[in-house]
């Protein structure tokens, strides 16, 4: 009898460990626990309306990263809608990223969407700024994400997570950096073609060849001699140093940089005139083609919304106000505030000749411009390719116009009568006969 209890009892606890454990395996999976069950935010975001962005994340085999990730911690995912994918993204930066080179690149633009921390509906009036997975920061302002708005909060919600709609895709300075640099080293020739020897009339002999200019050395000419001789639909064509052999596209470069500040966000007002007025983006790329440098300080859309129409309506204003916000020179926020550092006031020169632009140190940045028509640097290094600097500022700059001359503190203008006068042979006689005579009076 003793052996058969202990034979039952043995029985009855292997059986209790077997349903036990069980019973654990067929539980759901908490967060943290490293697996993913059915009601997982990622398995929400793979059978949402959000097809266009699960899409992407399939394409970028980031699922096991992201199961990784949502074992570990909450995550918040921001999702743009797939209008803003479809139709609203450049197909050129589209297939960019779609090329199995650029794995990394598109990898790290949707892990830029994904925070490691859930993030609420009520903390966005807060302003904040918290790291992705893609060890970049995203900025939570007045309800906006990096100048985005969030258009459904809390669209998705589950125990691991919670997803956001925005309206447009965030795209991190890494990835747009590394469009731009592809683009740049694509429009840069291997080969370069070299003419027919010339022979000199005189002595006969073959000319020598002058010393090759390198690839980005500075032009012979100053930029002004090379601009337009004003703003105009369709400028005229001036002379360059760079000839036929340009090193580099310009027209590209400055449509990387128009496509810059659309995707930045917040400058799309000057977007839009560079856009519109095509002499101006014209000008630029054929400036940059021939070997030119520009900074570009762009005003965000809440300063140029302060303008106003008198501004606006005169005939070549928006150029003009546009030329006087380009600088021929090459210039980061580093270099610019080490100037101001070291020499207090620097004055640039603009492409609105002979106006200049006035920059001094305060605050701990670069202020633009005097008095109440001043701007600070406000976005810094919005586009940076060696050959175009664009830096965001928070006011549209004018030049300092000449002071008129106060009527009141004028000197008064004293009028003298004019006397009339007589011919010679009557002063003559009235000098000789003294002032006997009426007339002579």
């Amino acid at each position: 009898m003793a052996g058969l209890s202990k034979l039952l009892f043995f029985f009855f606890f292997f059986f209790f460990l077997v349903m036990t454990t069980s019973i654990t395996t067929a539980l759901p999976d908490k967060p943290g626990s490293g697996q993913i069950n059915s009601n997982s935010v990622l398995v929400a975001l793979l059978d949402s309306h959000y097809t266009e962005l699960a899409e992407l994340v399939e394409k970028a085999l980031l699922l096991q990263t992201l199961e990784e990730a949502v074992g570990q911690h909450n995550i918040t995912i921001f999702a743009p809608r797939n209008d803003a994918l479809e139709r609203n993204l450049d197909p050129e930066f589209k297939s960019f990223l779609l090329q199995p080179k650029n794995l990394k690149s598109l990898q790290s633009l949707l892990m830029f969407h994904i925070l490691p921390k859930r993030i609420t509906s009520p903390q966005f009036s807060d302003v904040f700024s918290h790291r992705t997975l893609s060890d970049e920061h995203l900025h939570f302002t007045n309800g906006k994400v990096n100048s985005a708005e969030i258009t459904k909060p809390d669209d998705l919600t589950r125990p691991d997570g919670v997803i956001h709609g925005i309206e447009r895709l965030l795209i991190p300075r890494s990835v747009q950096e590394d469009f731009n640099r592809r683009r740049s080293l694509r429009s840069i020739a291997a080969v370069l073609p070299e003419g027919a020897p010339e022979v000199d009339p005189r002595t006969h002999r073959l000319k020598k060849k002058p010393s090759p200019i390198p690839a980005g050395a500075p032009p012979v000419l100053p930029i002004y001699d090379a601009m337009s001789p004003g703003p105009s639909l369709a400028p005229a064509p001036a002379p360059g140093p760079g000839g036929p052999r340009h090193h580099f596209n310009g027209e590209a470069q400055v449509k990387d940089f128009i496509h810059t500040l659309l995707h930045y966000g917040g400058y799309n007002e000057m977007a839009d005139i560079l856009v519109n007025l095509t002499s101006l983006a014209t000008e630029m790329g054929r400036l940059v083609s021939e070997g030119y440098v520009l900074t570009v300080l762009a005003p965000n859309d809440e300063a140029m919304a302060k303008l106003t129409t008198d501004q606006l309506s005169e005939p070549g204003a928006p150029e003009q106000i546009v030329y006087y916000h380009i600088i021929p020179e090459y210039q980061t926020e580093e270099s610019m505030y080490n100037s101001v550092r070291r020499f207090g006031k620097v004055r640039y020169d603009s492409l609105r000749f002979p106006h200049k632009v006035e920059a001094q140190e305060a605050d701990g940045s670069v202020k633009f411009g005097h008095g109440d028509g001043s701007a600070y640097l406000f976005d810094p290094d919005i586009y940076t390719d060696g050959r175009i600097s664009v830096q965001g500022i928070d006011g549209v700059l004018f030049p300092e116009e000449e002071t008129p001359v106060d009527k009141k503190t004028a000197a008064p203008t004293v009028k003298k009568s004019a006397k009339p006068r007589r011919g010679k042979l009557m002063e003559v006689a009235c000098t000789m006969l003294g002032s006997q005579f009426p007339t002579c009076q």
